[in-house]
């Protein structure tokens, strides 16, 4: 069977490497498009958009925030708990404790800061196309290495032969998507 794959793929003496090589791409590719770190007015106006829709406490805020992104952006506590008391500073949220926990909410003064600003919340892509192009694709493909490396570590001679063929072809398959019109 040939060597189809570029030039640190797959081929070569040790096809076991050359998948975790792949893997190492593709991981980095998508850290440096979805993984990477919000600045902190971001988290601000995350803040303040999801308490504009009800109060919250501070780990409801983390969970919103990493489910409305789809996963691409999760604040640490460290990042919102600051936050959250840098706008009580402000005037901007009040906090009230129930059941050990502080619930934020918006004051007049917060929610007149709300209805000032302009734009979509920080964690919305821009489009949708952009979303799956930073996203959903990526984790394919990081998705496929793993299950390929899984292959390599574990499989069997033949099994591995498999395995390339049927990445080979994926390829081949993907690369015909853009020939398309």
């Amino acid at each position: 069977m040939g060597n189809s794959f570029p030039t640190g793929g797959f081929g070569g003496s040790n096809p076991v490497e050359g998948m975790w090589q792949a893997m190492d791409q593709l991981r980095s590719k998508f850290e440096k498009r979805v993984g990477s770190r919000m600045g902190r007015g971001d988290v601000r106006e995350a803040v303040l958009s999801l308490l504009a829709e009800q109060p919250m406490h501070g780990y409801q805020i983390i969970h919103e925030i990493e489910e409305r992104s789809g996963g691409t952006w999760k604040p640490s506590a460290g990042s919102v708990y600051p936050t959250l008391q840098l706008l009580a500073d402000e005037g901007l949220i009040s906090a009230e404790e129930s059941n050990g926990r502080k619930t934020y909410s918006l004051t007049d003064a917060g929610r007149e800061e709300v209805a000032g600003a302009a734009g979509s919340a920080p964690w919305a892509p821009e489009s949708a196309a952009e979303d799956a192009k930073f996203s959903a694709l990526p984790k394919a493909g990081i998705a496929l290495a793993q299950a390929a490396a899984q292959v390599g570590r574990t499989g069997s001679p033949e099994q591995i032969q498999q395995a390339v063929a049927a990445i080979d072809d994926a390829r081949r398959r993907i690369y015909s998507i853009l020939a398309q019109d």
